[in-house]
């Protein structure tokens, strides 16, 4: 290894022998130490019998402000990674088929439904009516902006968490790997989201909406505060790190149960069906229209100020929700009111 200043040349090659036509990918990374060490240059490798006696080469940076001894260990894997991923779709692509199949039989059905077939003019006008009936509930526009912004700021944070993850220190960020953003957010992440949207329906159930939807408002923006800490702390330790996303996966699975069943409040009476569908639009709109600006606000702030922004940017999804919660029966969502 040749090293200059804050930057290291690795020297490495092949031993072995490939097939004609075989190609192993090669990817190193940091396996474990100070993560100040990055791969900033040839991270990945394709090797094949016609470049399998050519050296190849991994530059190494360290942070410039480091200022004391420190060390870390790299690591070369090599696979087939084309075909790893060709499995996991294929393997994501079953466990979905399969949920499908069993859902078509286990799924109930209402009584109602029959073997009428509808002619195409009745079910135009069936759809006319559902979507123009859903313009004409009460308080229709503060039901749309409580959609539309309840969840303003989650819809920012979600879309750079993960680049923030992965991004080197030197950018801002806390230069996890890919595997261990895997695990942050694929296992501590899901779990507490799990956990948490469990509670918000069983407190709902207990107190009913109105009673919590304040609080699982401030669940699920308040923990939003992790990655301010996150951001500026920049922590090495990977458990403080954990803590943080599973503070703010927990509180937004929290208050994602009381936007899941102010939906259910907004669809009541004729067309239930269609109206949910609908609200289900708007929720996907109101996570689609923050998110596509996201990443050009947080290239111009860096992720400091990007994710105070997002703190900002919770101030309206608290106005949407008080405005609504007086209009919402206190019955709503208690479990003798649902049954």
């Amino acid at each position: 290894m040749e090293a200059v200043g804050d930057i290291a040349v690795a020297h490495f090659a092949f031993i072995g022998e490939l097939a004609p036509g075989q190609t192993v990918d090669v990817v190193v990374e940091r396996d474990r130490g100070d993560a100040s060490f990055q791969v900033v240059e040839g991270s990945r490798f394709s090797i094949n019998s016609g470049n399998l006696e050519h050296p190849f080469a991994s530059v190494i940076q360290i942070d410039h402000r480091v200022d004391e001894p420190t060390q870390a260990v790299f690591r070369a894997r090599s696979g087939n990674f084309s075909l790893a991923w060709t499995s996991t779709f294929y393997l994501a692509a079953g466990t979905f088929l399969a949920l499908a199949l069993y859902h078509a039989y286990a799924l109930p059905r209402p009584l109602v439904d029959g073997t009428e077939v509808a002619s195409a003019g009745r079910m135009l006008g069936d759809f006319v009516a559902a979507f123009t009936s859903f313009f004409q509930k009460s308080y229709i526009w503060l039901t749309i902006a409580f959609l539309l912004l309840y969840r303003f700021a989650e819809a920012q944070l979600v879309k750079l968490a993960s680049p923030f993850l992965l991004d080197l220190r030197e950018a801002g960020g806390l230069a996890l790997s890919t595997g261990e953003v895997g695990f942050v957010y694929g296992t501590v992440g899901v779990v507490m989201l799990v956990i948490g949207g469990i509670l918000g329906g069983w407190a709902a159930a207990h107190h009913g909406l109105r009673f919590w939807l304040l609080w699982m408002a401030l669940a699920i923006n308040l923990p939003n505060l992790s990655y301010v800490f996150l951001s500026y702390v920049r922590p090495e330790s990977f458990l403080a790190i954990n803590a943080a996303v599973a503070v703010e996966q927990f509180g937004y699975g929290f208050g994602f149960a009381g936007f899941m069943l102010y939906m259910l409040y907004a669809a009541r009476g004729e067309h239930e069906t269609a109206h949910y569908a609908i609200c289900t639009g708007f929720m996907a709109l109101g996570m689609m229209l923050p998110g596509m600006v996201s990443g050009w606000l947080q290239e111009l702030m860096g992720y400091r100020h990007f994710f105070v922004w997002v703190m900002l940017a919770t101030i309206p999804s608290f106005l949407v929700t008080v405005l609504v919660y007086f209009r919402i029966d206190p019955a709503f969502g208690r479990r003798e009111s649902v049954a």
